[in-house]
Order: C-alpha cells, then sequence, then structure tokens
C-alpha cells in the first residue's frame, strides 16, 4: 500500500506540474497585477509547496518506516486536498463561463486542459485514500 501511495502521490504532483506550468506560462503571476485570474498566487503555490512537503515526508516515511511520519504526510495531504478544492471552486466558474468578446483577455486558467485536471483531481482523491489506508497499516509495509 504504501508503494501504491507513493505511485500515486508521483502521478499526482506530474499532472500538478503540468497544470503549474500552464498557468504560469498562460500569465497567470502577470494577471495577479490586473486582477485578471481568480487564482490568487499564495493559494496555487500553498498548494504546490505543500504537495512537495507533504511527498517527500511520505519518501522519508517509506525509508524510516514511522507511523508517525505516515500520519503527518497525511494530515499535510489533507490540507493539500482542501487547497486543491479551493482552486478547483475557483476554477470551475471560469472553464463554464462564455470565452471574453473581443478585446477583452481570458483568465490563464481558463487554459487549464480539462482532461488534466480531471485525471490530476481524481488520481489525487486516490492517493489520499491510499496514504490513508497505508497509514492504518492496511495492507502491510
Amino acid at each position: 500500500m504504501d508503494i501504491a501511495a507513493l505511485v500515486a502521490w508521483v502521478v499526482t504532483a506530474l499532472g500538478g506540474f503540468v497544470l503549474l506550468g500552464r498557468w504560469i506560462t498562460e500569465g497567470g503571476l502577470r494577471a495577479q497585477r490586473t486582477g485578471n485570474t481568480r487564482f490568487p498566487a499564495p493559494l496555487v503555490f500553498g498548494h504546490f509547496l505543500l504537495a512537495a512537503a507533504g511527498l517527500v515526508l511520505w519518501i522519508v516515511y517509506l525509508a524510516a518506516d514511522r507511523g508517525a511520519l505516515a500520519w503527518t504526510a497525511f494530515g499535510v495531504l489533507v490540507a493539500v486536498a482542501l487547497l486543491g478544492f479551493a482552486l478547483f471552486g475557483r476554477w470551475l466558474p471560469v472553464r463554464r463561463a462564455a470565452a471574453p468578446a473581443g478585446g477583452e483577455t481570458a483568465p490563464p486558467e481558463r487554459a487549464l486542459p480539462v482532461p488534466v485536471v480531471a485525471a490530476h483531481g481524481l488520481v489525487a482523491a486516490a492517493t489520499v485514500v491510499l496514504v490513508l489506508l497505508a497509514a492504518l497499516g492496511v495492507g502491510g509495509s
């Protein structure tokens, strides 16, 4: 279960990198100054940094086999998931809105590919479940 959780976490991270890179290249950071984004940079980077920290904790747990580290990584992952839900909640109305009229610039998050967003969210949910089961000791080490 531990390794399955690690694989799911890495796959989720790869999808997150794609989304973060796309948001940045579409002008996400520049849009902070103009107010043309629904994604505040602290929310975006907080989600990213916490996820990375949790993944590092999980790797340390795998190396050290200390139950407290598994539960700490799970707690961090729950916070990451909450930030992810906040981002998804801000993305959905932008994605559903009609394309901007001529001359208006679309928010950068509108360019996020729906399949990547969906896959990232689904694999992230699986990661939360796998990490919880591993922390509970289900499936052995």
